[in-house]
């Protein structure tokens, strides 16, 4: 074999790995899953979790399938930010989520809803996260004033009755029998935003759930020592870019690769009282405007049935 055939060969094999990654990032899937934290005996409620939409103003087929998720007629919509990814993009972001608005639902934000996606070159951004030490929310920030309308978008979501839990707390009662639900949330930690709100007791709540977009340690453990039994967060893209067989190449948090994506039973301990805590980090519907690929890290949003625990 010469040279030539296997800088062909190798040509070939990158071009199409690229056009399939290129692909994968509109290969949406809804991930399932059943988690132990109501009290024994409830009744089930469904949780819809997305996160990380990126919504640029052309992806009809993303807004068509995130519609299409009312369908499922879930007890709690949960959002876990980076919706849209330009100024123009913010009433397409609204129209995915505007059939959800139906149904109770809670949100946080991320780094990008606040600030538009600029171009970075995706090689060194994957080179940096590979070769780099993690890097710690008090050592990040971004340099530039926000440009997008987030209280517009966030007025939007309020209205329709969805709770806005940067750095805040709210009640909410769900499903057909009426569970007492706490919810607790964190401004973006990525860029250094989050802020535990005043302490509550939760006297009363049959469940408490914590969400926060970008899940570093101190974030998770935080909405854990407060009383969650369910943290739900996004930012990672499931990696993006990952190996099969092997997993995310990156998380872009401190936490290590495994909690890249999916359902993980957080390693502090628990209360005999609730369970312990479970973390649900959603590789999430998007990617960078400037990098839209994905591969092995399918794009998707997660159905989670919330369970009675064995007594």
């Amino acid at each position: 074999m010469t040279i030539h055939r296997v800088l062909a060969g190798g040509a070939l094999a990158g071009a199409a790995s690229l056009g399939y990654a290129l692909a994968e990032a509109h290969w949406y899937t809804l991930r399932h899953a059943a988690i132990p934290v109501l009290p024994p005996g409830s009744a089930p409620l469904r949780l819809l979790h997305i996160s990380d939409m990126h919504i640029t103003a052309r992806q009809r087929r993303k807004v068509e399938w995130v519609r299409r998720l009312a369908l499922l007629r879930p007890d709690l919509v949960a959002v876990t930010g980076d919706n849209f990814a330009f100024t123009d993009s913010m009433e397409t972001a609204l129209e995915a989520l505007e059939p959800l608005l139906a149904f109770p639902g809670a949100f946080v934000f991320g780094s990008h809803d606040y600030y538009s996606a600029i171009f970075h070159n995706p090689a060194a951004y994957l080179w940096r996260r590979i070769t780099g030490p993690p890097v710690g929310a008090s050592q990040r920030g971004i340099a530039r004033t926000p440009d997008l309308p987030t209280e517009a978008f966030a007025g939007v979501l309020t209205r329709a009755g969805w709770l806005d839990l940067d750095n805040a707390r709210g009640s909410l009662t769900l499903g057909s029998t009426g569970l007492a639900t706490d919810l607790v949330g964190l401004a973006d930690p990525h860029i250094g935003q989050d802020r535990l709100p005043p302490p509550a007791s939760h006297a009363g709540a049959q469940l408490v759930v914590g969400l926060v977009h970008a899940p570093y340690r101190h974030a998770v453990q935080a909405l854990a020592d407060d009383g969650a039994r369910l943290v739900l967060a996004g930012h990672t893209h499931g990696g993006q870019v990952a190996l099969p067989g092997l997993g995310a190449l990156v998380s872009n948090t401190d936490l290590p690769l495994r909690y890249a994506s999916g359902l993980h039973r957080w390693p502090a301990p628990g209360s005999a009282e609730r369970g312990p805590t479970y973390l649900h980090v959603s590789a999430g519907l998007g990617t960078s405007p400037f990098a839209p690929i994905r591969f092995a890290a399918r794009p998707s949003a997660a159905l989670l049935v919330l369970e009675g625990r064995r007594q």
